[in-house]
């Protein structure tokens, strides 16, 4: 009786397991293909290129900060996109922060769009072009920011300028938010969340730079993927400090400051935070393993079921997979003597942690005081900020964000996921429950390793691709 009731229950499992697979598909149905009148792929191509060639560079330094070339750029907006700047209201927030208003006649929540056109520093790195030339060579856009950001503000920009000449109104009231010190993470989208707040407004939804277009990087699924940002992960820098007496190095001390410094980071090397498959994720393997092939679907049908072992496959799948799972440390500056023939009398180490969803800065300060177990090693805590909140993905904005993901990237399959990055959207979670995340580009492994490195760059087809997403939203708010 017993044999028989364990088969039975044996029989009902895999019967179960079986359902569950075959109902493991994803959906079919596409939306209308996106609109492409009266976007000019060349022309905006040129027009990115141009914006490229004002070097906006951000610094932590104030004074190391070409506020000239801000202001060119600024005022070469208005020039390259004068139907815009006729159509829509524009002010200057702080330093350079841009809002724009793009009037409804509704009272309905608006709907912001973002970007930043600050970019990161070239110095130190190997350009094959010179990365403010804003060469436009083969079909691609060469130059540092043509992703990264200016190449989202183009595209917006150049969905707005299309739609405004048409004699287009939107359905609610669309808002124009673009940064100009999102590189050093600075208070531009700070001060737009506060002039939206002592307006009264809270959006409807909010769309920032992030997750890309991309194939290849999701194990088992072949086809292009569009990973929606819902959330990101928190931000916290910590020094690392240990001093000693110091004195002449042809006496050195075993166990000196450094050796001990050495001893806090090979810990906590060795002890990584633990990998845990958080809702937001196993949102994203649910909504990629429906496009795998039958034996990874099989797998990715009980991630529910199976959350250990999944955080544990993707914590192999590469270090990118590895970020979604769990916190990470890198330890990324190092300094001891500065001499070369004197002890050092301070040892230091600079760690850029990314904290996962679950989890705290406190939370993770403590955790780093257990792994490294000295007490003669101090930490300090420079800044941090905790995991964002988890934007929703069961609503009408996150379903018109999908809808435009596959008005230009038919053959993408779309699946919210965790920013493993920072960015001023963040800000706009405390205003906003639809926080998004997405670059509407369709991007090679070669492209996106380039983002804040030499050889920056974008197609031309890419870019008129991401001007038709934004002009597909815009349409069918």
């Amino acid at each position: 009786m017993k044999r028989a009731l364990a088969a039975a229950a044996c029989g009902a499992a895999v019967s179960a397991a079986a359902r569950r697979v075959a109902r493991f598909r994803p959906p079919e149905v596409l939306p209308s293909p996106a609109d492409l009148d009266g976007l000019d792929a060349d022309a905006a191509a040129a027009r990115l290129a141009e914006l490229v060639r004002i070097p906006t560079v951000s610094s932590r330094d104030p004074g190391a900060v070409d506020a000239a070339a801000f202001a060119r750029f600024r005022e070469r907006l208005g020039e390259l996109y004068p139907a815009t700047h006729r159509a829509l209201e524009r002010e200057v927030l702080g330093d350079g922060a841009l809002l724009y208003r793009w009037r409804s006649g509704t009272d309905l929540p608006p709907l912001v769009l973002m970007a930043h056109y600050d970019v990161v520093p070239v110095a130190g790195q190997e350009w094959s072009r010179d990365p403010f030339s804003g060469l436009v060579e083969d079909g691609v856009v060469h130059g540092r920011g043509a992703i990264d950001d200016k190449g989202a503000l183009v595209a917006i920009l150049e969905a707005v300028e299309s739609l405004v000449v048409a004699g287009f109104a939107p359905a609610r009231d669309v808002l124009l938010s673009f940064g100009h010190d999102e590189e050093v993470a600075g208070v531009g989208a700070q001060l737009a969340v506060e002039a939206l707040t002592a307006r009264g407004i809270r959006p409807w939804a909010v769309l920032d730079e992030g997750g890309a277009v991309v194939s290849g990087v999701f194990p088992g699924v072949p086809r292009p993927t569009a990973v929606v940002g819902l959330a990101e992960k928190g931000l916290l820098d910590v020094e690392l400090v240990t001093t000693d007496a110091g004195g002449h190095a042809s006496a050195p001390v075993r166990g000196g400051a450094p050796a001990r410094l050495a001893r806090a980071i090979l810990r906590i090397e060795d002890a990584p935070f633990p990998a845990r498959l958080h809702d937001v994720v196993l949102g994203m393997v649910d909504a990629l393993g429906r496009h795998a092939p039958l034996g990874h679907r099989v797998l990715f049908a009980h991630a529910r079921h199976l959350r250990p072992l999944m955080a544990t496959l993707l914590s192999r799948a590469g270090r990118e997979a590895d970020a979604l799972v769990r916190t990470t440390v890198a330890i990324t500056r190092l300094q001891g003597s500065s001499a070369a023939n004197v002890l050092a009398t301070r040892a230091s180490a600079h760690a850029n942690i990314r904290i996962a969803l679950g989890e705290t800065v406190q939370s993770t300060v403590d955790r780093l005081r257990r792994v490294i177990d000295d007490p003669s090693v101090e930490l300090r805590v420079v800044s941090g900020t905790d995991p964002s909140p988890v934007s929703r993905a069961d609503n009408e904005a996150f379903a018109l964000v999908s809808a435009a993901i596959r008005s230009v990237y038919p053959d993408a399959a779309v699946a919210p996921y965790v920013m493993v990055q920072a960015s001023d959207s963040r800000h706009f979670s405390q205003v906003c429950d639809s926080v998004y995340r997405f670059m509407p580009f369709d991007l090679t492994k070669d492209e996106l390793a380039a983002l804040h490195a030499a050889d920056e760059r974008i197609s031309v087809a890419a870019l008129h691709r991401g001007a038709g997403f934004y002009r597909y939203l815009l349409r069918h708010l």
